[in-house]
Order: structure tokens, then C-alpha cells, then sequence
């Protein structure tokens, strides 16, 4: 009798155990609310991405072009060679990166210099210091008189806005990511 009584209860606790698992299985009160939540993660991951990768190639467009416009200048003498410096070249470069960057363009580094051939400019390399930023100590400003070869790299550190994606997406150190556009020309005949 206390076998069949045992029996029976063991059968009424899983009655139980399954009804009460059933109904939580059963209920959706708050399934809406799971499901948003493992969804939108992944979800604002993918726009963060999204955003991050477009406001970048915006400035990265941006920088091209100011780096066309500006070696067109010294291409065709509006801006005389003699007159170049660094700053003056950085704030021709920077007076066009306004739009998209900090005022005053920091982290932004420019190198022209005249070449004796284009393969002698084309062997041209950026290099990174030990401590993962821009090797810059070779750079220089000295553009060539007319119809000389000429090469423009103009450097900027962009810096990561989404925080989470630092470090899988910067290159450089303190979490930024390097900006690079270039122009090499053959100077028309002007006046020097």
C-alpha cells in the first residue's frame, strides 16, 4: 500500500511539475520584452558600425579631395613654391577639413617634397614608430620649381567616436585610426 500511495504521489508531483512548467511555457506575458532585448544589442552594434564606418569614409573623401586641390594649386603655380611652408600648407589642407574635423585640424601632418623621378616617389612608405603612431621625422616641406615631380601625403589621426569599437577599429595609438591621401605631379611651366 505505501508503494502504490508513493506511486501516486510521484505521479501527482510530476502532474504538478508539468502543469507548471506547461504554464510558463504557455504564458507570453513579457516574451515581447525578452525578444527586444536580444535583438536590439546586436541591432545597435550594427548601426553604431554602420555610422562609425560612413562618418569615417566621409572624412576620409574629404581629405582626398582638399589633398587634390591644394597639389593642384602648386601644380600650376597659384601657390608659389617659394612661399610654402609647413604651416601654410597644413592651414590650405586644414581651411578644407573644416567641414568634418576639430577646428585647427589636430593630428594632421603633411609631407611634399620634389623627386627626381615618379619611381623614386612611388618607393615612398608610411612608417609607424614603435609605440604604433606616425613616423613623421623624415617629413618635409620643399616642393620643386616648374616642371619639376612633386608627391603630397597629407596624414590625418581621425579619432573613433563609438567607444566599444576602439579598439577592434583604430590602427593608431590612443584609440584613432589614420587618414592617408596623396597627389604626385609633374609642375607645369610657370613662373618661379
Amino acid at each position: 500500500m505505501k508503494e502504490s500511495s508513493n506511486a501516486s504521489r510521484k505521479g501527482e508531483d510530476r502532474r504538478k511539475r508539468r502543469g507548471l512548467f506547461g504554464r510558463f511555457a504557455r504564458n507570453r506575458d513579457g516574451a515581447v520584452a525578452i525578444e527586444f532585448v536580444a535583438l536590439a544589442i546586436p541591432f545597435s552594434l550594427l548601426v553604431f558600425a554602420i555610422l562609425e564606418s560612413c562618418i569615417s569614409f566621409a572624412a576620409q573623401q574629404v581629405l582626398t579631395t582638399a589633398t587634390d586641390r591644394v597639389a593642384r594649386q602648386l601644380r600650376t603655380g597659384q601657390i608659389k613654391a617659394a612661399t610654402v611652408t609647413e604651416s601654410s600648407l597644413k592651414a590650405a589642407i586644414c581651411d578644407q577639413l573644416e567641414i568634418i574635423v576639430a577646428a585647427g585640424c589636430p593630428g594632421l601632418e603633411v609631407d611634399l617634397r620634389e623627386y627626381a623621378t615618379f619611381e623614386d616617389a612611388a618607393k615612398e612608405r608610411v612608417k609607424l614608430t614603435a609605440d604604433k603612431d606616425i613616423d613623421t621625422s623624415d617629413f618635409d616641406v620643399d616642393p620643386g620649381p616648374s616642371l619639376s615631380k612633386n608627391m603630397l601625403r597629407v596624414f590625418y589621426r581621425w579619432p573613433v567616436m563609438t567607444d566599444f569599437m576602439r579598439k577592434s577599429v583604430s590602427n593608431l595609438k590612443d584609440g584613432k585610426t589614420l587618414h592617408f591621401a596623396t597627389a604626385t605631379w609633374q609642375n607645369e611651366p610657370f613662373d618661379d
